[in-house]
């Protein structure tokens, strides 16, 4: 999987298609990602001893084939692509510009 937590990630399937936004965690066994403020579920909590009982909004997990990484220099959600440097390391760079991922 080559996104990362913090990467800006666009929808491309799913209810939420078209829709954007920050990497919050990635599950890489299970495919999945968290994406902030996208896919808002709602869980309800019982009262427990003298507190009441609450709803708590949460992002749930999507699957990482429905987003693609938006390149930070032509700003366009795009496909990614691993170059080898003159040092051996290894970096993400975009299809279309070819700029390097941080």
């Amino acid at each position: 999987m080559n996104i990362r937590t913090g990467d800006n990630v666009k929808v491309i399937a799913g209810r939420e298609k078209g829709k954007s936004g920050k990497v919050t965690q990635v599950f890489p066994k299970e495919g999945r990602l968290v994406v902030e403020h996208l896919n808002v579920r709602t869980r309800h909590l019982p009262a427990r001893g003298s507190s009441k009982g609450q709803r708590v909004e949460f992002s749930a997990p999507l699957a990482a084939a429905n987003v693609l990484l938006v390149c930070p220099k032509c700003s366009t959600p795009t496909r990614t692509g691993r170059v080898a440097l003159a040092d051996g390391k290894k970096v993400r760079v975009c299809k279309k510009c070819k700029e390097q991922f941080a």
